[in-house]
């Protein structure tokens, strides 16, 4: 009996909005006050609705507003000649430096417009001269500074101009011609895809053993010719995403929570219940996976013992005309086919600059093509993938799209914007991506610096 009035109270504070809905719609119809409550319930739904409209533009603007005080730079990373350590520094530096979570609310986010930081991992080729780079807001320069001799004493930073800057636009009349897409996960972010401890670097082998992702990426890049540039960035900023919890009408998750329910799903099948087995007489579960998935199952719980960033990924290739090459558009496309774990996950790629964008029966032309090419070239500059414009979130291609456009005749001059796909990756995962090949890796058009420049010392006279 005592359990059942517990369970019988868990109900009522889990849906005790219902239960009210229920009883004033039975006090309603019971005393005839149909008419009445239709009259009384219209001008309030009118009002609940035009009050979330109008919310969700004044967070926007007050967003927007904080949002344009925020000062970017871009820092250069000149790696030192030898990288002896593995991407576990990486990590580290990732875990220390990128990772601003505070808890915002009342007049800080809701009048002030308050919001997190995002920052930019880059690596860029120009005219085949590969650098790396990170952007952040000014006010993170000196803690990115100091965590990143922290790992890498004998690399050097430098604030530089935006080397997007170089190109000024993509269009039929312009030098440029350039293609872009983005990239997602092929499975549920619960799934982790081939990190650096998968190629065993975390075990610091020899360099003649050593086998490292990012060194395709640094080849590719530094392959390009004069008049060629790519670009990688990804942007990343704590994940503060939730989820609607299952059996609950309002609760809500976080990442963690999410990925436990993914692998508790994805065990089921393999999964029976004992009735009566446990020593106080309660259930007892028995999980037998078969070998080939305890490789999913590991990958997926071990990524939740780290922090996690929500991510955007995007990459770029432009040229001027007469160098353009389609090899290299085409190369680009597979610089992550080394991160793919085919039994966990893969990164895939969407959103692309070219004529099938647009998916229908014609490919788009020429014009339009170009229009997404310069398009994208403006998403990169902007690091775009957080806090869009409005214009981002009216015409967004998931929900603006034919017959909408050509019924109310917009389609000439309104082209739906890209949905963007942000996703969880943890600072392993991260790390792999983004880090200092090491000395195996003699690219001979990736800069490096000999020694660290040595600060005088403190003690001369003055």
């Amino acid at each position: 009996m005592e359990e059942f009035l517990d369970s019988l109270e868990e109900g009522i504070k889990k849906y005790w909005l219902w239960l009210l809905v229920v009883i004033i719609g039975y006090l309603i119809f019971h005393y005839g006050l149909e008419y009445t409550a239709v009259r009384a319930i219209l001008p309030l739904i009118g009002v609940i609705i035009l009050g979330r409209i109008a919310w969700i533009f004044w967070l926007h603007y007050i967003q927007q507003d904080f949002i344009s005080g925020i000062d970017f730079v871009l820092l250069e990373i000149v790696p030192p000649r030898d990288v002896l350590r593995s991407p576990k520094a990486m990590e580290l530096f990732i875990t220390n430096a990128l990772y601003h979570w505070s808890m915002k609310g009342g007049k800080e986010e809701y009048w002030q417009g308050a919001v997190w930081f995002w920052f930019s991992l880059e690596i860029a080729s120009i005219d085949g001269q590969v650098h790396f780079y990170i952007r952040t807001p000014t006010r993170i320069r000196g803690l990115i500074e100091t965590q990143m001799y922290a790992q890498y004493p004998q690399a050097q930073v430098k604030a530089v101009e935006d080397y997007t800057l170089g190109v000024d636009e993509i269009t039929p009349k312009s030098a440029w011609d350039g293609w872009g897409c983005e990239f997602k996960l092929l499975k549920n972010e619960a799934f982790p895809i081939k990190t650096y401890v998968d190629f065993g670097l975390d075990e610091d082998p020899k360099e003649e053993f050593k086998v490292d992702p990012v060194s395709a990426v640094v080849e590719l890049f530094g392959s390009l010719q004069k008049g060629e540039q790519m670009w990688l960035q990804i942007v990343v900023t704590p994940s503060k995403k939730t989820y609607h919890t299952p059996g609950t009408w309002f609760n809500e998750h976080d990442w963690v929570r999410e990925s436990r329910l993914q692998i508790e799903k994805f065990v089921a099948p393999f999964t029976r219940t004992h009735l009566g087995e446990r020593p106080d007489g309660g259930t007892a579960l028995e999980v037998r996976m078969p070998d080939f998935l305890k490789n999913s199952v590991t990958g997926m719980s071990a990524k939740t013992t780290k922090l996690g960033f929500e991510t955007g990924i995007r990459v770029m290739y432009v040229a001027k005309k007469e160098t353009f090459d389609m090899s290299s558009r085409r190369n680009l496309r597979l610089i992550f086919r080394q991160y793919a774990k085919p039994d966990c996950n893969e990164l895939w790629r969407f959103n692309s600059a070219q004529g099938d964008f647009y998916s229908g029966i014609f490919p788009a032309s020429k014009e339009t093509v170009m229009m997404l090419a310069n398009r994208m070239l403006n998403e990169y500059r902007e690091r775009a993938f957080f806090h869009l414009p409005l214009r981002h979130h009216i015409f967004a291609q998931n929900h603006w799209r034919w017959p909408i456009p050509e019924i109310i005749g917009l389609d000439g001059w309104i082209k739906a914007y890209a949905h963007h796909k942000t996703f969880v990756l943890n600072t392993e995962e991260l790390a792999t991506m983004w880090h200092f090949p090491g000395q195996i890796m003699r690219v001979p058009t990736l800069e490096r610096i000999e020694s660290k420049e040595a600060s005088p010392p403190p003690n001369l006279p003055t």
